[in-house]
């Protein structure tokens, strides 16, 4: 998925996203260091919500459209382009795009043909927000209850789970892979838009710690 854009000039910029208000708090929380850890968000990404049967022609046509394979197991992702799919459920998937020339909700709905299934834009519905650094995976453990251990949630991997009290889709972009490390670890979360707020409030508060240094 490209990285985020400026937004483009005329009634886009009137919008605001779930955590504007929180801009200057994240950037102040960052930490730097080998226990450094940063959070931002990436507001006005696309998401798009895909049912379809994955055996049948309209899902063929839609892969076709994407320029990628449905992923057919829970926690998996693929890329076409500048959008990527992760898998929600047996028939269900999110389409996330930051660039607005990718693939939009009328390909998808066309593709389908009149097929049973269905394409609905859900941008509207979640905010993103980036946790990078070193102890990244550290400030998730804190109040995640996923076994986020390179050997089992590794770059690539998609899965709802919980963050504190909120329910999230939490996405490993980067981090390690078989003991070789790809940049560093860094995750996005997709919460609702309207627990955004407390989300970020609470990550903001389990990185505090990782100012002070380690204690042997």
């Amino acid at each position: 998925m490209a990285e985020p854009t400026e937004a483009a000039p005329g009634p886009t910029r009137l919008r605001r996203s779930p955590l504007a208000h929180l801009d200057e708090r994240m950037r102040a929380a960052t930490v730097t260091g080998a226990r450094g850890v940063a959070l931002t968000e990436w507001p006005f990404i696309t998401m798009l919500n895909l049912r379809v049967d994955p055996a049948s022609e309209a899902a063929a046509r839609i892969e076709k459209t994407l320029g990628t394979p449905l992923p057919r197991q829970c926690g998996h992702t693929t890329t076409g382009g500048a959008h990527t799919v992760a898998w929600l459920g047996p028939d269900e998937w999110l389409v996330l795009s930051q660039a607005e020339s990718t693939v939009t909700y009328a390909e998808l709905s066309e593709a389908l043909d009149g097929d049973p299934g269905s394409v609905v834009d859900v941008s509207a519905n979640r905010t993103t927000l980036e946790l990078t650094g070193p102890a990244a995976r550290q400030v998730l453990e804190k109040g995640c209850p996923l076994d986020l251990h390179p050997r089992s949630f590794g770059p690539g991997q998609a899965v709802s789970t919980t963050v504190g009290p909120i329910p999230v889709l939490l996405w490993q972009v980067e981090g390690q892979v078989d003991g070789a490390v790809y940049g560093a670890p860094t995750y996005r979360l997709f919460p609702r838009a309207s627990f955004a707020d407390y989300l970020a409030r609470w990550l903001i508060d389990a990185m505090s710690e990782y100012r002070a240094p380690e204690v042997p």
